[in-house]
């Protein structure tokens, strides 16, 4: 497991040892990145269920001027902190030992962030997290018309409740085993 591309370009990093983890493969990571590259430089990524971090260093490298990285394990935290001074981007990060939606909520009110234009959960697959976690972004101010939510799931996963918690899907990627769907707030016309 490596960073892609930019500042921190090929520099290997470390994944928690003995949890269950789902490192996103390089292809995918850069597929997706390349999806997102334009809009990078100088924005707030949002690292949920980061498990190694890869996914938000991987923002940072790419230009991201903050990355907030969300996981409730310490073994995953140590490892994320270890990536970051590892990478030379812990300066432009937050990591947070919670569960998905208090630090959410923790994002409002203590970091008081403005507005997050990338929010990205990567969590255990078929276990409905994600429509927890959609249904506190649905009330974050933090969250606009222009936040991108970005999750990764199984192929099998539903996403049709998304419109009734307020978000609309732009775009699905498929890939071989798993798909990464694309959500906005509001109702796209």
């Amino acid at each position: 497991m490596r960073v892609i591309a930019g500042t921190a370009g090929s520099l290997p990093l470390k994944a928690p040892q003995g949890l269950e983890i789902r490192p996103t493969t390089d292809k995918i990571k850069e597929t997706l990145f390349n999806m997102l590259h334009w809009d990078l430089p100088g924005s707030v990524f949002v690292d949920l269920f980061s498990g190694s971090g890869a996914i938000g260093i991987e923002a940072l490298s790419r230009g991201a001027a903050k990355a907030y990285f969300v996981d409730n394990s310490p073994r995953a935290v140590s490892c994320i902190q270890q990536n970051l001074e590892f990478t030379k981007m812990a300066d432009r990060a937050v990591v947070l030992k919670q569960d998905a939606c208090s630090a959410l909520d923790g994002l409002r009110i203590g970091h008081r962030v403005a507005e997050a234009d990338f929010i990205f959960m990567d969590p255990p697959y078929d276990c409905g997290h994600e429509k927890d976690v959609l249904s506190v972004l649905g009330i974050m101010p933090y969250v606009t018309e222009n936040t991108v939510i970005i999750a990764e799931a199984s192929l099998g996963t539903d996403f049709s409740y998304a419109g009734e918690l307020g978000f609309s899907l732009i775009k699905e990627k498929r890939y071989r085993t798993n798909k990464h769907i694309f959500m906005k707030k509001g109702i796209l016309v």
